[in-house]
């Protein structure tokens, strides 16, 4: 059983993770859509956006399914994002986290979404 049953939804879309060299410029086509994420440091860029704006050519992954936790969590509190996956890893499915100030989103692969929403459930994690 999870510290506490956490709430979940599932974001409408397929995602893509994708990598770009160091020093890469962001390009429009990885801020469309409803939901995208950038990181940028000495090693790489790393953009998880919409699927189906990803040129040919660009290193990535797809498609992932995004769920989104229903924050916010107070940035002092422990163990939010590791109850939700801890389930997730035990049962082999992978998982591609982000945070934002108020909540977490979890990626996973699409032909896991079904297993994945059992398992939590399962888990105690309801989906809102």
């Amino acid at each position: 059983m999870p510290q506490r049953a956490l709430k979940y939804s599932l974001l409408k879309g397929r995602f893509a993770i994708c990598q770009l060299p160091a020093g890469s410029a962001v390009l429009d086509w990885a801020m469309r859509g409803q939901f995208f994420s950038i990181c940028k440091n000495d090693e790489e860029l790393s953009i998880v956006c919409d699927a189906g704006f990803v040129p040919a050519g660009v290193k990535a992954d797809a498609p992932f399914v995004c769920l989104k936790l229903q924050g916010p969590f107070p940035l002092n509190e422990t163990g939010v994002l590791s109850s939700f996956i801890r389930p997730l890893a035990q049962a082999g499915i992978p998982v591609f986290a982000l945070a934002t100030y108020n909540t977490d989103y979890i990626l996973i692969p699409e032909v896991s979404r079904e297993r994945a929403e059992q398992v939590l459930r399962t888990a105690g994690h309801l989906m809102a």
